[in-house]
């Protein structure tokens, strides 16, 4: 599922959230686990339909954050180096 992280104008920036688990090779089950969240939450949440309005959510965030060991800033830094696209990519 993309996430959109930014709008300019009429572009929108979108980070590809379930291409990011698949490469790092973890799956929701795993992050559910490790991190303490509800499996049930971050389904949803990785697999609902973005508007422009939806940007990627800090709990998301914070739970692969966890799962890796690693700080919330350092995956959006991954997210943002290699798993943004334009809409138009789509």
């Amino acid at each position: 599922m993309w996430y959109n992280s930014w709008r300019r104008g009429v572009r929108t920036i979108k980070i590809d959230i379930l291409r990011y688990l698949d490469d790092k090779h973890l799956t929701i089950y795993r992050v559910a686990k490790e991190s303490g969240y509800g499996y049930t939450t971050l389904h949803k949440s990785f697999n609902k339909q973005q508007s422009n309005a939806t940007s990627i959510n800090l709990r998301d965030l914070d739970a692969i954050a966890r799962t890796k060991h690693l700080a919330m800033w350092q995956v959006l830094r991954e997210l943002e180096n290699d798993y943004l696209s334009d809409d138009d990519d789509d």
